[in-house]
């Protein structure tokens, strides 16, 4: 059980900043929401379904999601301590798609293939609407940007005003719906690892 903490709390901090520690400053989620929703989701879906299925436990991908959560908020308290605001950085919000992981593997009696398709797409469609929600709970993060400016980072990366407020163009509905369909590739992918 020790090793497992380990090995799970070793893998999500590599997973997290393979996907790019960028991701978690306030101004760059809200610019590319979509690039944050899909990378977060493919993130937890591998890992999530590839623990899940390694134990054959239902409440895994949520146990794992937790670790994830706690470096993150770890990270955010460094920021914090440094001086920066608490909206400076953003905690992804992993904990209800990995429940509705969990729940998709219990329900269907653990059979693999259900949780890929199912599991996988709620994953992909539910984590950008509770990132959303997330987001918006903070100051403004343009502002906050602006005001407290990164010169590490590269030009490609500068904040932009984001368009979050028209439906055709919204990055909750294109996060969702690419995730949606990505998901289910990585579910499978995280079930592969484990059944090689």
């Amino acid at each position: 059980h020790y090793l497992f903490i380990v090995v799970v709390a070793v893998n999500s901090t590599l997973l997290t900043i393979n996907a790019g520690d960028y991701i978690f400053y306030t101004d760059w989620a809200w610019t590319s929401f979509t690039v944050f929703s899909t990378s977060q989701t493919l993130m937890l879906v591998v890992g999530a379904t590839y623990y899940l299925t390694f134990t054959g436990v239902p409440g895994t991908a949520t146990y794992y999601a937790l670790i994830m959560t706690v470096y993150t908020w770890v990270a955010k308290g460094a920021w914090f301590a440094l001086g920066y605001p608490y909206d400076f950085i953003v905690t992804p919000v992993w904990l209800p798609s990995a429940m509705l992981l969990d729940l998709a593997y219990w329900a269907t009696k653990r059979n693999k293939h259900s949780l890929i398709l199912f599991g996988g797409v709620l994953v992909g469609m539910s984590l950008p609407l509770f990132n959303m929600v997330n987001l918006i709970t903070v100051a403004d993060p343009l502002e906050t940007a602006f005001k407290y400016p990164r010169p590490t980072l590269p030009p490609y990366m500068t904040p932009i005003e984001p368009q979050v407020g028209k439906f055709y163009n919204s990055p909750v509905a294109l996060g969702a719906g690419a995730g949606a369909v990505l998901s289910v590739t990585m579910a499978a992918l995280g079930v592969k690892l484990n059944t090689w």
